[in-house]
């Protein structure tokens, strides 16, 4: 769902304000996933002037087909999730941009969050939310097919192909991981990995030996993906020969790593090795008055029941940083 918007909008009971260039927020929310999200509520029902800024509602959230871990919900489309949180967020009135990326913030009391499009915002304090994108393959029918047999999460995603095929592309520590909790499973699991070796961890791999449903192809790459409303097969191509086969398959997990969405943030905040920001228990970085959550974060296990849990810490966290303040 995209909004362009110049002034208020009433649709049903949501309404959307768009931002002010001479407003000082409360709170600048990056990020439209779950973390985003669940931010924005907690800091509007705080009654912090609050706008949310992303590219994308939903995140990676909205590319997942399925999810039977986050409880109130048995079993519920990505998309879905989504939206009930989307309108949930609209219910109170949030200054809002979609299809929007920030360029870089900066720190002082009054902190700027500076757009693509060279507009600059003005706020007490950030939350910034804004997940990870996982790195793409990007061969012929990936993009049409994720969400119907391209996943990129095979936690989310892996209870849904029991008893079918599956290709795992990626032997890394996550890709091997994949494999062996699909593998359980599956009926069939290959694993395509363009190196000659297998990159993960020795007693990952030890362990992947001991299923005899899997099938590792190294020096191989995936160069297309197949089918007609869902993924039917998986063309891979020898790196040394050139010669493809077209493995039959029902999904294709993607595990070639992922990439924090942190680079608006670079040079101010602390960040590990993965460019992850660092923060501690309360979702505060090194710079008062700047917070994080959810992927983007160095908080282990990504899921959206953890982002959505250390999005409220840092939106609380936030709103006390906010009223415990003298200057403002």
């Amino acid at each position: 769902m995209d909004f362009n918007l110049s002034s208020s909008l009433f649709v049903g009971e949501q309404k959307f304000n768009a931002f002010a260039s001479d407003k000082i927020y409360d709170v600048i929310i990056i990020g439209g996933g779950p973390a985003g999200m669940t931010a924005a509520v907690y800091c509007l029902r705080k009654g912090m002037s609050t706008g949310l800024i992303t590219r994308q509602v939903g995140g990676q959230m909205a590319d997942t087909a399925g999810i039977e871990n986050y409880l109130g919900y048995r079993y519920i489309n990505g998309v879905e999730l989504a939206d009930k949180f989307h309108d949930q967020v609209m219910q109170f009135g949030i200054d809002f941009e979609n299809n929007t990326t920030v360029k870089s913030i900066k720190d002082g009391l009054y902190k700027e969050v500076i757009l693509d499009d060279g507009r600059i915002f003005k706020t007490k304090t950030i939350i910034v939310a804004s997940g990870k994108l996982p790195r793409k393959l990007n061969v012929p029918g990936e993009k049409e097919f994720t969400g119907h047999g391209v996943t990129y999460c095979a936690i989310c995603d892996g209870p849904f192909y029991k008893n079918k095929k599956v290709v795992v592309a990626g032997g890394g520590n996550a890709g091997i991981g994949a494999a062996i909790d699909l593998a359980r499973i599956a009926t069939h699991v290959t694993v395509v990995q363009r190196r000659d070796r297998l990159k993960a961890d020795k007693v990952l791999v030890d362990k992947l030996k001991h299923f005899d449903n899997v099938e590792v192809l190294l020096g191989h790459v995936v160069k297309e993906i197949h089918g007609s409303t869902t993924v039917e097969s998986v063309a891979v191509e020898n790196r040394e020969t050139g010669a493809q086969i077209d493995i039959p398959a029902d999904g294709i997990f993607v595990e070639v790593g992922s990439i924090p969405n942190s680079e608006l943030a670079r040079g101010l905040l602390h960040m590990n090795e993965l460019d992850e920001i660092v923060i501690d228990a309360f979702g505060r970085t090194n710079k008062e008055g700047i917070f994080a959550a959810g992927d983007v974060t160095d908080v282990p296990y990504k899921q959206i029941i953890i982002a959505c849990g250390d999005a409220a810490k840092a939106a609380l966290s936030a709103t006390d940083y906010i009223l415990s303040n003298p200057n403002f």
